[in-house]
């Protein structure tokens, strides 16, 4: 099959002028579920999977998918699915999402241009909401897709305005009817930049060996787990001055303390159980915050991440301990909740094995990975088999107007996701 490169960029360079940021460096979009950017973006894809023959539909929370179904396929059988999604984070880059969904459809049509007679339908589908930045916490489309959330409680969702998804989605033209059901896809297929420097790194020892070598392609291994962890430190406020310092409970001194605890437990089970774990205190909010006042009381987010849960867990049991430990000698109060929990998430061994398959036909370098950040997949993986590939990431900078995937990268990175689907298609020449 021929990707075409030229194609490919076009779309995703088209795609980029829909909510489209000045920008000093790079180049940004802003593209929120439920705008007109996002609108116009759908718009454009649906006129896509169109030109290229495909069918189009949308479901009630704004999913769309496009069915291609040649002759040679029996149209009641399940489908093979590929894609991503179009919205983007606040002054984003152009390729995080915009390509999974235009590789998938550019995956079609070279199918189609070399004559392949795929036994099953494919499809292409671009989820709704995938970054969580208006009406949920993310993964939002494809949840509802994965039966793990209902259409109901998708559409009853609100953004800061009181705006609900349903509203939001009508005003576009986007609320369509029915659910898209992950659970009749025979497989699952999506596309994703990097967002790390693993593939750059590796391209870069291999071409110093090999000349005019690109960039590897990565076939996912496992998503990780994500364990999102609220933390609230009370001591006492009062007067900065006036306040002995053996005198103090400051909430702050104590929080400083918590935060050098968690990176120090994540520093030792990595060096002693999984080199993938990773735990982050992202968010503080300080009260009074004033800069008078010795801090009364602190409010923290932890993240802990890891493809081994029983890695996460001992991060966050170490993060009750040091709570545990401040209570006893810095005489402060502490709050703990777990609100948020997802266990790592295995990638289908059929799937990674036909993408693995397609490389090597292609004479593509495919190298074995994990994911870092969430998508769509994961909730995916819980209805059907599911894989995820990953194309190279420059200085694995991403939602960024400096993301960039070089656009040789961006076809190399098709051509696999390409011959994986025709092969879980049963497409032949």
């Amino acid at each position: 099959m021929h990707v075409d490169a030229d194609r490919l960029r076009a779309d995703i360079e088209s795609n980029a002028e829909f909510g489209a940021i000045e920008t000093d460096e790079g180049r940004g979009r802003t593209v929120l579920a439920g705008t007109d950017a996002n609108r116009r973006a759908r718009e454009y894809f649906v006129d896509r999977l169109r030109d290229a023959g495909l069918s189009a539909t949308v479901d009630a929370v704004g999913n769309v998918a496009g069915t291609w179904t040649p002759a040679s396929a029996d149209p009641s059988a399940a489908p093979v699915a590929a894609g991503s999604h179009l919205d983007s984070v606040p002054e984003g880059g152009v390729f995080d999402g915009p390509l999974g969904v235009y590789a998938a459809l550019e995956s079609v049509r070279a199918a189609q241009e070399a004559g392949l007679e795929p036994e099953r339908p494919i499809s292409v589908v671009c989820f709704t909401e995938e970054e969580g930045q208006r009406f949920s916490n993310g993964l939002l489309g494809s949840s509802v897709a994965a039966g793990d959330r209902t259409a109901e409680e998708a559409l009853a969702l609100e953004d800061d305005k009181g705006v609900t998804l349903d509203a939001a989605l009508s005003d576009i033209g986007f609320r369509g009817e029915g659910v898209l059901d992950a659970a009749e896809w025979d497989a699952w297929f999506e596309l994703h930049v990097e967002q790390d420097t693993r593939l750059e790194r590796a391209g870069a020892a291999e071409s110093a060996s090999v000349a005019g070598t690109d960039c590897p392609v990565g076939v996912v291994t496992t998503i990780t787990g994500i364990t999102h962890c609220e933390v609230t430190i009370r001591g006492e406020a009062n007067h900065a001055g006036a306040t002995p310092m053996g005198e103090r409970t400051d909430a702050l001194a104590a929080a400083s303390e918590f935060v050098l605890d968690v990176e120090a437990a994540a520093e030792d089970v990595v060096r002693d159980s999984s080199e993938t774990a990773v735990a982050t205190v992202g968010s503080l909010s300080v009260r009074p915050n004033a800069t008078n006042v010795v801090p009364g009381a602190v409010e923290m987010g932890v993240d802990v991440r890891d493809v081994a849960y029983e890695s996460m867990q001992t991060l966050v049991e170490a993060a009750r301990a040091s709570l545990g430990l401040l209570e006893r000698e810095r005489g402060v109060e502490t709050e703990f909740s777990r609100p948020f929990d997802l266990e790592p998430t295995p990638m289908s061994e059929r799937l990674r094995r036909a993408a693995h398959r397609a490389g090597e036909e292609a004479g593509i370098e495919t190298v074995d990975l994990h994911s870092g950040a969430a998508h769509d997949t994961m909730h995916v993986a819980s209805a059907t088999d599911a894989a995820l590939l990953f194309a190279p990431s420059r200085d694995g900078i991403s939602h960024n107007p400096r993301e960039w995937t070089d656009w040789g990268d961006c076809a190399t990175a098709t051509r696999v996701l390409a011959g994986a689907l025709a092969d879980a298609a049963g497409a032949v020449q």
